[in-house]
């Protein structure tokens, strides 16, 4: 008996084909780092904190820091972020949310007028728009916790530029041309940003001694340099002068909080993504299983653009209705996420004709500012860090505390301010993210991860509402086999639900394809500009090779690089 089970052993083995002797084994961990992120400078501090021995997390601190003093229109320590990270020796992921809260003094209706109007200046201009920040606690928590380095060292790239000083840029410029006249009205911010009363020009070096002084704070006494103490009087005074409403406490009692990331499986790859409260996840989750109901990959292009389209309407659609912070009111997360639950909604859409917005339940849009920053990182141990950070409208609030020289931001525009009354960018929210003491506003923020047995990758990208589509399209790019850079130059499109309007960028449609979209039923506008900046780094686990691909449209700006070599540098 063991004779013929023997046998029959050698005989399977014959069967089964002999491995090549130079057959490929999948690389256990990346040839080397790579980053990608919107300004040149950030890359290059990230790049320098990792050959000093730090990993992507120690990195991701380099990066941020110096996106708050280079890109101050986009993001800083005067606002919030969210990071998405993913550990190699564990393969633990991990959502932070460092997102802004309200301070303690606000009210459900602080921005509206006796007669109970939105007053929306109040929202956007000013200190009383500013919540309190978590990016200087996003950052702590991210060095103690996950990285190698002391924040002394990963804060020393941007604390060294804020005082040899960098190149005012064409972002900077068009950004600031925006906002020149409201950041004029604060002193200490008209001294930062402007010139003789005028935006800089391109070129112009500037410095920002008191960015480094914060900074050194928080390099020398963590997060309670920044939250408590003399520097917390100082910030709250400021505020206090200027309009606002933050208190000491509210700085003494900000936290991170450490949520559990969103997962979904689709076409054998698993996306992590960002939770509440983000809208980014659950409307993804909401799409991809609304979409695998369909073969759409092999479909042709206007029968797949036109499924996506409806399957944007009514992801977008629950986002208004359902979502905000889940340390306040109760997230259907499970049903929003469910494959039940997006049957339910598949059944619902025509294959060839587009169902008109007002055809769907009532839901208004939960707001979302448009100015953000992201950023992406892996490093040679395989460590993901995925980071969208913010201060909502460019140059956030436009105010200054002196001697702080960062922006705070204006996050509580983010909340609903009024059920029905739309924000700065003509969207509108529900009471699952009215303005309460201590709440985070619901955001867009879509930091994400791809893994797949072949390849891994990690992608965002600022946009406002737009973020989650453009995510979504990265994601197809990645999917389908395409690079990193193939993925930040997709031209993109979207529908958000309300105002009901298919959005493209020129480009993203033929002639033809727009024609039959109409045809279709969809009312389709073609932008005059594109719009979006991602950042997108992919790792090849059969060769170890990884990429790095920076956004295209700010040409000149972003930078996506390995740690041996710049990959794109536009």
């Amino acid at each position: 008996m063991r004779r013929m089970i023997r046998q029959l052993f050698l005989a399977l083995l014959l069967l089964v084909p002999a491995a090549r002797a130079d057959a490929p084994r999948p690389a256990a961990r990346p040839a080397q780092a790579a980053i990608a992120s919107a300004n040149a400078y950030a890359t290059d501090a990230g790049l320098e904190v990792l050959a000093q021995g730090g990993n992507a997390f120690d990195a991701a601190v380099a990066v941020s820091a110096t996106l708050g003093l280079v890109e101050p229109e986009s993001s800083g320590i005067g606002g919030g972020a969210f990071m998405l990270l993913r550990s190699a020796k564990d393969g633990r992921d991990v959502f932070v949310d460092a997102r802004e809260r309200a301070p303690l003094a606000a009210t459900r209706d602080m921005f509206l007028d006796a007669q109970g109007n939105a007053v929306r200046e109040r929202s956007v201009d000013g200190a009383l728009a500013a919540a309190i920040p978590g990016l200087p606690a996003g950052l702590e928590h991210l060095a103690k916790r996950y990285g190698r380095l002391p924040l002394s060292k990963s804060l020393a790239p941007a604390i060294r530029l804020a005082r040899e000083g960098w190149r005012f840029g064409p972002k900077n410029a068009v950004m600031l041309g925006y906002r020149r006249d409201v950041l004029a009205r604060s002193p200490a911010a008209a001294a930062l940003f402007l010139r003789n009363g005028q935006v800089p020009a391109q070129g112009t070096l500037m410095r920002n001694e008191d960015y480094a002084r914060t900074l050194e704070l928080i390099a020398r006494g963590g997060a309670d340099g920044f939250y408590r103490g003399a520097y917390a009087k100082r910030l709250v005074a400021g505020v206090r002068r200027a309009g606002g409403i933050w208190s000491e406490r509210d700085l003494a009692e900000y936290r991170v909080v450490e949520r559990e990331p969103i997962r979904i499986r689709h076409r054998g790859f698993e996306i992590v993504t960002a939770p509440p409260p983000s809208s980014g996840g659950v409307a993804l989750a909401t799409i991809l299983h609304i979409l695998e109901g369909y073969d759409y990959p092999k479909l042709d292009a206007v029968p797949r653009y036109h499924l996506t389209v409806e399957a944007m309407r009514r992801a977008y659609r629950d986002r208004a209705a359902y979502l905000g912070d889940p340390d306040f009111i109760d997230v259907p997360v499970p049903l929003l996420t469910s494959r039940e639950y997006a049957a339910g909604l598949r059944a619902g859409i025509h294959p060839e004709r587009a169902t008109p917005s007002d055809l769907l339940p009532s839901a208004t849009l939960s707001p979302s500012g448009p100015d953000t920053s992201h950023f992406s990182i892996i490093d040679a141990e395989g460590n993901l860090a995925a980071v969208t950070q913010t201060v909502n409208l460019p140059y956030g609030n436009a105010v200054v505390v002196p001697g702080t020289g960062f922006l705070l931001n204006n996050e509580m525009d983010d909340f609903s301010v009024k059920p029905g009354v739309p924000n700065a960018y003509g969207l509108v929210g529900e009471d699952a993210n009215a303005i309460a003491p201590g709440k985070r506003p619901l955001s867009s923020m879509t930091p994400t991860f791809l893994i797949g047995e072949d390849r891994v990758a990690a992608l965002g990208t600022p946009g406002g509402s737009r973020i989650v589509t453009m995510v979504l399209l990265g994601l197809f790019e990645l999917m389908d086999g395409r690079g990193a850079q193939a993925t930040a130059d997709r031209p993109r499109y979207h529908h958000q639900y309300l105002p009901d309007v298919l959005q493209a960028e020129p480009g993203a449609f033929t002639e033809a394809q727009i024609a039959a979209l109409r045809g279709r039923g969809h009312e389709l506008k073609v932008a005059e500009s594109p719009w979006g900046n991602m950042h997108v780094v992919l790792w090849n686990r059969g060769t170890g090779a990884v990429e790095a691909g920076a956004d295209p449209r700010w040409k000149g700006v972003g930078k996506g690089a390995t740690s041996d070599k710049t990959s794109i540098y536009r």
